[in-house]
C-alpha cells in the first residue's frame, strides 16, 4: 500500500476504540457504494449529491489525453505560462500538485490590489487563464476573470484562445464561457470544493502547467480497493480515529510537515478538515504549523499533532509527547486516504462532512458592504501610523497598539486559539506570517495564520460553526495602488476592504473577539507591528 499510517498514544488508543465499530458498521464499504444514509437523515439530501469523488479517478481518466492535447496547442501557440483564478479547493488542490512536481503555476487567489496586478503584469503575452469555479457565482474568481480578459484584449490578445474555464455542468459559468467560445471541461457535479483534488479542478491547471497527471491518478489508483474496505487497517478508518476520538477529544490538530517530498499538504488539508467538521459547535481546527512550532513544545492537552513524513516507519517522532499520528504515501494516494478520513470523522462527530453552512454568512455581510458602500468605520484610535479597531470587550481599555493586542490575548481561555487573518498582498508582505509563531510564544494556545480572503474558503467555516473558543487578529493594509474591476461598481481594493469588514462583523455577532489593525504604510508600519506584538 502506498500510504502508512503510525499512531501513538492517544490516537492509538482511539484507533482500538473506534475502528472496531467502523468496520462492523461497514462504514468504509457504505462510502464506496455512496450511501448517503451515513451521516443521519438530516444530512442525507446533501450527502446524496456530495460522494462523486469517490469515484474520481476512474471519471477523471478520460481528462488525461484532453488535458495534454491541449498543453501542446497552447505551447505550439507560444503559451508555457499557466495562471489560476480560483479559490479555496479550486485553488488549493492544484497550488500543492505543481508544487510538489517543481512545475510553475501563478495561483490567483486573492484580491488584493498589488496581487493582482502582479499576476496581470507578469508574462501575459505568454499566459493562458485556468478559471475554476463550480458555478461561477464566487465574487474573487469572476472579478479576477473580468480583469484578466480586458488586460488580454487590451494586448491585442484573442481571449477565446487564452481562456480555459473548470466548471460544474449547466452552471451559469458553463453556459456563460461556451457563449464566450472559451474552451470548457466540466467537472462532476456531485463533488464538492473541497473534495475535487482528483477532479477536473485540481488536474486542468496542474497539468496544462506541466504535470503528469496521469501519474497522479496512479498513485490513489493504488489505494482505492484499501479504502472501500471494511478491515481493521483500512488508513482511512486508522486516520479517522486517530484525529476525532480520542476521550478525551483533543479538537486541535497540528498538521506539520517533516521532511515529506509533498509541498504544502497541510495548506490542503486544513481546508478539508476546517470546512467539513467546524459546525454544530464541534470540529476539528486544523492548525498549520513548522516543525519548530512554539506549539510543539507545549505539550497542549487539547492539541494533536499529525506529521506529513516521508516514511512512516523511520524514526520521527521527537520523543516529547505530543507526535501521536504519521502519515507517509504520494500525494495522489493521500488525497484519497484524506477525504476518506475526513468524512469518515464526520460520522464520528455526528455531523454532515459535506456542507459549509456558516460560509455564506459572511459573503452576505460583504456583499451587503459593496452594495450599500457606507464610510468606512472610524479607528478606535491610530497608533504608530496603524489604525486600531475592535469590538467592545477588546478595544475598550486599549490605548495604544501594544495593550490593545494584550486586550486581546487576555480574551483566549484555556481551551481557546487565536486565529491571525491578514489581508494583504502576500506577495510584497510575506513576512507578516511570522506573527503566528511571536504569538504562538505569548498565548501558549494554539495559533493559526490566514491570508484573506483565501482563508475564507478554508477555515472561516470552523470560526463561526465550531466551537466558540476563539480570538481573532485581523491585519490589513492600505494599498499602494487600487486596481477597477470592468463591470462592476467596486475596486479590488474596496471588495478586500468589504471581506474583511463583513467577515469582523459576522465574527462580532457570533460573540467572538475580534482586533483589526490597518496598515496605512505598509513598508513603514510593519515594523511597529511586529514590535508591539513582541
Amino acid at each position: 500500500m502506498s500510504v502508512r499510517i503510525s499512531v501513538s498514544g492517544a490516537s492509538a488508543d482511539a484507533v482500538r476504540a473506534a475502528v472496531p465499530g467502523l468496520v462492523s458498521d461497514k462504514v468504509a464499504s457504505g462510502i464506496h457504494g455512496q450511501n448517503a444514509d451515513l451521516w443521519g437523515p438530516d444530512a442525507q439530501s446533501e450527502s446524496a449529491k456530495r460522494l462523486g469523488w469517490t469515484d474520481a479517478v476512474a471519471i477523471s481518466r478520460p481528462l488525461v489525453d484532453e488535458i495534454t492535447a491541449l498543453r501542446d496547442e497552447l505551447r505550439q501557440a507560444g503559451v508555457d505560462h499557466i495562471a489560476l483564478a480560483g479559490m479555496g479547493g479550486s485553488s488549493l488542490a492544484p497550488e500543492v500538485i505543481t508544487q510538489t512536481a517543481g512545475v510553475e503555476l501563478t495561483v490567483l487567489d486573492a484580491t488584493a490590489p498589488g496581487q493582482v496586478l502582479a499576476a496581470l503584469n507578469d508574462r501575459l503575452a505568454s499566459t493562458a487563464l485556468v478559471v475554476s469555479s463550480k458555478s461561477g457565482s464566487t465574487t474573487e474568481t469572476d472579478s479576477q476573470l473580468r480583469v484578466f480578459r480586458r488586460a488580454f484584449s487590451d494586448a491585442g490578445i484573442d481571449p477565446t484562445g487564452r481562456i480555459v474555464v473548470v466548471t460544474d455542468p449547466g452552471s451559469p459559468l458553463d453556459t456563460a464561457a461556451r457563449e464566450a467560445g472559451y474552451r470548457v471541461f466540466n467537472a462532476d457535479p456531485n463533488v464538492g470544493g473541497r473534495y475535487s483534488a482528483l477532479t477536473a479542478f485540481g488536474l486542468v491547471p496542474s497539468g496544462l502547467a506541466g504535470v503528469d497527471v496521469a501519474g497522479l491518478l496512479d498513485d490513489a489508483q493504488s489505494v482505492t480497493e484499501a479504502l472501500g474496505s471494511d478491515s481493521d487497517d483500512n488508513p482511512a478508518l486508522i486516520l479517522a480515529a486517530a484525529i476525532s476520538a480520542t476521550s478525551p477529544r483533543r479538537d486541535k490538530l497540528a498538521l506539520v510537515a517533516d521532511g515529506t517530498p509533498i509541498v504544502g499538504f497541510p495548506d490542503w488539508a486544513e481546508q478539508l478538515i476546517a470546512e467539513s467538521t467546524g459546525k454544530l459547535g464541534t470540529g476539528i481546527l486544523p492548525v498549520v504549523l513548522g516543525t519548530d512550532a512554539p506549539e510543539l513544545s507545549e505539550n497542549l492537552p487539547d492539541l494533536q499533532v499529525a506529521r506529513i513524513v516521508d516514511d512512516a516507519g523511520s524514526d520521527v517522532f521527537r520523543n516529547d509527547g505530543t507526535d501521536d499520528i504519521c502519515v507517509s504515501g504520494a500525494l495522489g494516494a493521500q488525497f484519497l486516504v484524506w477525504e476518506y478520513a475526513i468524512a469518515v470523522a464526520g460520522r464520528l462527530l455526528q455531523i454532515n462532512p459535506f456542507d459549509q453552512p456558516d460560509v455564506e454568512s459572511a459573503k452576505t455581510a460583504t456583499r451587503g458592504l459593496l452594495d450599500e458602500r457606507p464610510e468606512p468605520e472610524p479607528a478606535a484610535f491610530v497608533s504608530d501610523g496603524i489604525e486600531v479597531r475592535g469590538t467592545p470587550h477588546v478595544i475598550g481599555a486599549a490605548s495604544d497598539l501594544a495593550s490593545a493586542v494584550d486586550a486581546l490575548l487576555e480574551e483566549l481561555g484555556p481551551d481557546g486559539y487565536l486565529a491571525v487573518q491578514a489581508y494583504v498582498d502576500r506577495l510584497a508582505l510575506p513576512q507578516l506570517a511570522g506573527v503566528r509563531d511571536l504569538l504562538a510564544e505569548r498565548a501558549k494556545r494554539p495559533v493559526t495564520f490566514g491570508w484573506g480572503p483565501r482563508f475564507l474558503h478554508s477555515t472561516g467555516q470552523y470560526h463561526k460553526g465550531g466551537p466558540a473558543t476563539g480570538v481573532f487578529l485581523q491585519i490589513l493594509a492600505t494599498p499602494a495602488e487600487d486596481l477597477d474591476i470592468p463591470g462592476r461598481p467596486f475596486t479590488f481594493g474596496e471588495l478586500v476592504q468589504a471581506q474583511a469588514s463583513g467577515d469582523a462583523s459576522v465574527l462580532a455577532e457570533h460573540g467572538r473577539p475580534v482586533l483589526t489593525l490597518t496598515l496605512t504604510d505598509p513598508d513603514r508600519d510593519v515594523d511597529a507591528l511586529f514590535a508591539a506584538l513582541r
